[in-house]
């Protein structure tokens, strides 16, 4: 099929890991050329942009067959099918079978997830084109319910992927000269056992493997074995990523999230005590229905409090069909403005953490021939070219646009 499809991935990091497998489940199955878009939900506006992105590629490629999957084909495969740009619509479980692309398939098919079996059974994957660093998941779907959330209507129950598969899957990534992998999942804290458990056999069954990342925890599941590995193994690196989403206790409540204000300061408190050179990650939703000036106000004194180096701020966007939709609404000028003086607190947060690197030596990932990241996810310029997947030793210095590395022999 020249090549395979074109996959045009929208959303999260676990999109970008599923087109992987898409691509090969895909690229033997039809002779005609294909364009596959892995859609996203998480927001009426994702869903928009989805059905902007097909009508592009349908302008740009007419001779193409455009399939449509992922989250948003998952919730409303109709719209997707009643377009006339779209030839199939498959759901996030059929986009995964080699079958579902074939020429004689049916043009719609979308399974009901709740009703999905216990575990994860996804085809091995031996390399991940292009990156420097894999992504594994390890975990799919979710039981809660928060109430901005559609995530569980379209990935399904909470289930995992056995730990021997995992040990697997690492393996092949390691020998196919992945240097680090990530370990990913909708809710990864909720994997069985404790993700730290994972982490600590996955990287004693797999010793070449250099570095070990995870992604986005939730800080209402405090894993002993997690904050064990975090200060003795240092093959884990000292980055954490949080589900944050609020620093109001109220806001947290009617979110529906699992943790308090209190919940989330003592596992930062726990990790940054078993290792001290981590740099902490946190997603905020600015301008949640009913927030308040005072709420809001409480929110940036905790993201104070908290010191995280990295923020991902989303002005609150009503996801139809979730019940924070039908709460009373912040006014949209009043979210983005919340939203933007929670980015300047990350960005003088930022700004102070690249400071500090300033003078160190670092071992890098390089992701391009010049550009790489350190062991806590710090960016960097490499002074020189470097092949992307290589370690490279350097010593960190400031510019006007961040850190370069120079080469430390």
């Amino acid at each position: 099929m020249n090549g395979g499809p074109e996959i045009v991935t929208l959303g999260c990091r676990l999109n970008g890991f599923e087109s992987e497998l898409v691509r090969h489940a895909a690229r033997d199955a039809s002779p005609r050329p294909t364009v596959i878009v892995n859609t996203c939900a998480v927001t009426g506006e994702a869903e928009r942009q989805a059905r902007q992105t097909v009508r592009r590629l349908r302008r740009d490629r007419p001779e193409a067959r455009i399939v449509v999957t992922g989250c948003a084909a998952q919730l409303h495969p109709e719209v997707f099918a009643a377009m006339p740009e779209v030839d199939r619509v498959l759901g996030n479980t059929e986009k995964l079978d080699p079958a579902a692309y074939a020429d004689t398939a049916e043009d719609m098919a979308v399974a009901d997830l709740m009703s999905a079996p216990p575990g994860l059974d996804p085809p091995p994957l031996d390399a991940y084109a292009g990156r420097s660093r894999a992504t594994v998941q390890v975990q799919q779907g979710c039981d809660h319910r928060c109430t901005f959330c559609i995530v569980p209507f379209t990935r399904g129950p909470a289930r995992d992927l056995p730990a021997d598969r995992a040990v697997d899957q690492v393996r092949r990534l390691v020998a196919a000269g992945h240097r680090e992998v990530v370990l990913s999942g909708i809710d990864l804290s909720s994997y069985g056992g404790g993700v730290g458990r994972l982490a600590a056999r996955l990287l004693r069954e797999v010793p070449d493997l250099p570095r070990l990342r995870l992604s986005t925890l939730d800080p209402a599941a405090a894993d002993p074995d997690l904050f064990a590995l975090l200060a003795g193994e240092p093959r884990l690196m000292p980055h954490l990523h949080l589900s944050l989403q609020s620093g109001d206790d109220l806001v947290l409540k009617r979110m529906k999230r699992r943790h308090s204000v209190a919940d989330a300061e003592a596992f930062v408190a726990r990790a940054r005590a078993a290792r001290p050179d981590l740099t902490l990650g946190a997603d905020l939703i600015a301008g949640f229905p009913t927030e308040t000036d005072r709420m809001a106000e409480a929110t940036e004194a905790t993201v104070r409090r908290l010191d995280p180096t990295w923020l991902h701020v989303f002005p609150y966007s009503p996801r139809p069909g979730t019940p924070a939709a039908r709460m009373p609404q912040v006014p949209g000028p009043i979210r983005r403005a919340r939203a933007a003086r929670l980015r300047a607190i990350g960005e003088a947060a930022l700004d102070r953490h690249l400071e500090r690197k300033a003078g160190r030596v670092e071992t890098l990932l390089a992701e391009e021939p010049r550009r790489g990241r350190c062991a806590d996810y710090t960016p960097a310029t490499l002074a020189r070219d470097a092949r992307p997947g290589d370690l490279v030793r350097v010593r960190l210095r400031c510019a006007s646009d961040g850190l370069i590395g120079d080469p430390d022999v």
